[in-house]
Parts: C-alpha cells; structure tokens; sequence
C-alpha cells in the first residue's frame, strides 16, 4: 500500500533531487526516515482524563497508539513528581509516516487561520525540520464536539539530508508550503 507521496517521492522527487544536489549514487539522496509527534500534557498530568483525551486524540491523527513519557525526576517548583506523565509521543515510520505527512501537508496546513506557510528557519543544521502545531482542530480527524480543550503538538520530520538546504529541497518538493523570509 504505497502511499500518494511515497510514488512521488520515488517516481518524481529523486530525479529531481539528484539533478539538483549532482548526485553520483541515487542512496545519496536524501530521504524521510521517521516523524515524531510529540505534545506535552502541562496541566493535564494532574488529571487522569485529559491524559485520556490527549491518548485518544494523538492516536486517532496519526493512526498510532502514543507512549506516555514520564517525568524523570521530581521538580517541586512544577509540582511535578518522578514518573508522572508529562506528556506523549508517537514515532511513524514508513507507510504510515508518509500517509501522515502527506495528511500534513494537503489537508490541516491549509486549514490554519491566516497560514502564510511554514517558517524555512526551524531546521536543526542537519536536515531535519521540527514545527510547532498551536491546536488540534487542524486536522479533518478531530471533531470539534469531541474536544475538551484546545491543545497543541510538536511535529518533528527526521530526514537523512546532511545539510538544512538538502532537507529543504526535499520538503519543499514534497509541497511543504516555506514562507519566503
């Protein structure tokens, strides 16, 4: 079951890319290697049902049962204990991951109030991208009736580029909309 994005990346993407970067061998092309999305719970850690809630959300966007992270140790200024949920976090990989971005990408970017693109400056110096998701009604899956509070995520996309104008190339060409600086 390849994905639309997974065909374009490889009938499309790749020859343009090798084009691009003069690349000898076609593995020197960069790829996506895994996302993670990731949201922290604040409040929520205190109570059992948003931590629920927030399961049950993260999991019917990206299709993945999350894992709960723990606090690894106390913070009395947080009132955080060791081994409270903090948060959670699902790593996609393969047809999912491209299923999700492509969800990404066409449908809940697009869908943000007064979206002039992505920032082209949130790359790490090694190719990977990390944006910032203020609320969860972006995407179609989440119904607004379902929701008890509007909560955002952190959306990391790890890619095999070496520098951050390869994993541009890449991300661009996949349709990531980048605003111009």
């Amino acid at each position: 079951m390849a994905t639309q994005l997974k065909t374009l990346y490889q009938e499309t993407i790749v020859p343009q890319l090798m084009d691009q970067f003069q690349y000898a061998n076609i593995h020197q092309v960069p790829k996506l290697i895994k996302v993670t999305v990731n949201r922290g719970l604040g409040e929520g850690a205190q109570n059992a049902k948003l931590l629920e809630g927030s399961l049950n959300e993260v999991a019917v966007i990206t299709g993945q049962k999350p894992v709960v992270t723990r606090a690894k140790k106390a913070i009395a200024g947080f009132k955080i204990r060791q081994g409270m949920p903090v948060g959670l976090m699902v790593t996609l990989r393969s047809d999912r991951m491209y299923a999700f971005v492509d969800r990404l990408i066409n449908l809940a970017l697009p869908r943000i109030r007064d979206f002039r693109g992505v920032s082209p400056k949130s790359f790490d110096g090694r190719g990977n991208y990390t944006l910032g998701v203020r609320e969860q009604l972006i995407f179609p899956e989440v119904e607004y009736d379902s929701i008890d509070q509007i909560r955002g995520m952190d959306i990391s996309i790890i890619t095999t580029a070496k520098t951050d104008q390869e994993g541009r190339a890449l991300l661009k060409a996949m349709g990531m909309p980048f605003r111009d600086q």
